[in-house]
Order: C-alpha cells, then structure tokens, then sequence
C-alpha cells in the first residue's frame, strides 16, 4: 500500500496539471453550441434535401477553395465551412454568411477543442494527452484501493475545509471516490480515441478485435482529379437514397488527387454526432464508389464508435452533459490542488529528509 499511495501521489504531481486543464476545457467544451452566440445559431435544424442541397452548392461555389461543410445539427444551426490553414466561417442553413475568421484564434470553440485534443501541439500533443489519460486510468483506479483503508472516515466536500495540506488531502479522497465513475468513463472514452491498442483491448469483449480493425479502415477508392463544378446536388440525392432517413454531417473534398469526395451522415440509431456512416465518390464524375453502413459494422467497431459520443457528452442530452460537467470540474478541481499539495504543501518531515539528504551528498 505505501508503494500504491507513493505512485499515486506522484502520478498526480507529475500530471495532475494536463488532467486539470483536459478536464475544465472538457467541461467548457460540452455546452459549446450554448455558448457561440451568433445569428441563427439556434436555429432549428432542417432536413429537406432541395434546402441542403442548395446551400451546398452556394458554399462550395465560394472563392477560397473550401475543403468542406459541416453540416448544421440539431444543437447547432450553422453551417460550418472549412478552408486552409485554419480559416472558416459559419453561415446559415440558407446559404448566408454569418461569421468568418482566418485562423482558430479568432474563434474560442475552435481553438479551445484544439487545445484540448492536441496541446495546441498536433500528433505530439495526442500523445502526450494519451499518456495523460493511462496516468488518470492509474489515478482512479489507485485512488479507490487507496480510499479504501479510509472509508470508515468519508465526508462528503466540494471544497477543503482548510487550505492545509492534511484538509485538502481529506477532500481529494472523498471527492474522489464519489466521481471515481464519471472520471473513469472520462479517461477510458478519451484514451480510446487517441491509443487504438488501448481501445481494443476495450472492445475486445464485442467481438475479434482484427475484425473491428479492418471495419474501421477507410477504403482505398481512387478516381479523377477534382472538377472544376462538381454536382453536389446529385451527390446529395444519391446520399439520400441510399440512407432516406439519415442527416447530412459532412462533405470533404478530396485531401489529394485521385482521392474520393466523401460524405459523412447520420442515421437514427448512430450515437455520433456526425455519424460514421460514409459514401465515396468519384471526384472527378461524382459517380458512387461505395458506402459504408455504420448499423452494419460489427459489435466491436460499433462501441468504438460510442467513446466519442459518451466522452463529449453527445447523447443523453441536458442531464448527461451535466454529469460530464461535473466530471470536468471534478477533474479539474482534484488535479490542480493535487499539484499544489504536492510540489508546494509537502510534509515537513519529508522535506527534513529532503535537506539531509542533500546535505550528505554534498
């Protein structure tokens, strides 16, 4: 047990802070469409296909070179249009423009989930929030066994009663075990998404992890170069017979030549909230190439694809949104005054032992 509390309490000195600021951009995050404040942004959304389609091809006809659209939903009524290096605008469900920017920074819900998925960093910014997320698997889980020997003496706090080290270490353990399951669905779901080892070990149980693998590749299609005036509306029409019921999510162009346009959509029973049901087409004559049912994936790929909607807090509605809420704060509040107490509030005796033992090597 003394070696468990000391990797515990260095686990959280050590990144207490990232699990801190993950966890209160995660809470700001969750409510994001309440919070964007811009013209028709509440507005309802609409699923007619003449409407869509009309809108699409008034955007992707803009100057700029867009790279895509995402689709109005029903949390949010715009229009999201992305172009290079960091530009994009919002425009209404009708075509018109509402707002622009050059880069993520004029845009808090832009740079804010950049911050919160990549450090501002990229790929090496996943990776260390991956490694973030193992440690607070390690720090929920220890954290139980550890409160464990204690729980005779639970006192329920949201804050400490003293900002002395001994108070602080009371509410960090009782808080604790109270949103040990909010913070675990957190760091599972979360770490999913970025280590696919991790996520098939997850998984594992729905099914052959090979067989989820190969399900949740994208296939290798190849056509023409882009046209100069693709037929967005035929695109749409053929996307609509193929899933009637399913909404539009997002259009993308292709990254390089030869490779599909592809449109992303959302059926009734897909938890994603830009569903993973996919179509390819050729970019160069709009001809299908393929598609992809997401009811249709086996066990294993269908509960990958649940991380992101139960981490983000994209089902359940109101209710679960402030349980995720509650779990960002949690984290943030049990993160940060671990990193106090640990670097700033540590015992004096172990700071005497600290002192001597330099004091010999010396």
């Amino acid at each position: 047990m003394k070696l468990l509390d000391t990797l515990h309490r260095w686990t959280g000195g050590l990144i207490g802070l990232v699990l801190a600021l993950l966890g209160l951009s995660g809470a700001v995050l969750v409510h994001k469409e309440e919070w964007i404040g811009l013209p028709h942004a509440g507005d309802t959304q609409i699923t007619d296909l003449a409407t869509v389609a009309a809108a699409t091809e008034k955007l992707m006809a803009m100057p700029g070179d867009p790279q895509g659209i995402i689709y109005a939903s029903q949390r949010l009524g715009l229009h999201q249009m992305r172009f290079d290096e960091g530009a994009g605008l919002y425009a209404s469900q009708s075509g018109e423009v509402v707002a622009r920017w050059a880069s993520q920074w004029e845009r808090p819900e832009i740079w804010l989930f950049d911050f919160h998925h990549h450090l501002f960093t990229g790929d090496a910014g996943e990776w260390v929030i991956g490694v973030a997320g193992l440690a607070g698997l390690f720090f929920v889980i220890s954290g139980v066994i550890l409160w464990w020997r204690t729980r005779k003496t639970f006192k329920l706090r949201l804050w400490p009663k003293r900002m002395s080290r001994p108070a602080i270490v009371t509410q960090h353990r009782d808080l604790g075990i109270v949103v040990a399951p909010l913070l675990l669905l957190s760091v599972v779901t979360g770490t999913m998404m970025i280590f696919r080892p991790f996520a098939a070990i997850i998984v594992a149980p729905f099914g052959p992890v090979a067989e989820t693998a190969k399900a949740l590749e994208p296939p290798k299609y190849k056509g023409g170069p882009l046209a100069a005036n693709p037929d967005w509306t035929a695109m749409l029409t053929t996307a609509r017979a193929r899933f009637p019921d399913a909404e539009f999510r997002i259009l993308s162009k292709p990254r390089k030549p030869g490779d599909p346009i592809s449109l992303r959509m959302k059926q009734p029973g897909e938890w994603l909230p830009n569903g993973r049901s996919t179509l390819w087409f050729d970019a160069a004559t709009g001809k299908l190439l393929g598609a992809r049912d997401a009811l249709a994936m086996p066990a294993g790929a269908q509960a990958f694809n649940m991380a992101y909607p139960l981490h983000a807090a994209k089902v359940g509605g109101l209710p679960y949104r402030l349980l995720m809420t509650a779990s960002g704060l949690a984290l943030a509040l049990l993160g940060s005054l671990t990193v106090w107490t640990f670097w700033f509030r540590r015992p004096k005796v172990a700071r005497r032992v600290v002192k001597r033992a330099a004091l010999a090597k010396a």
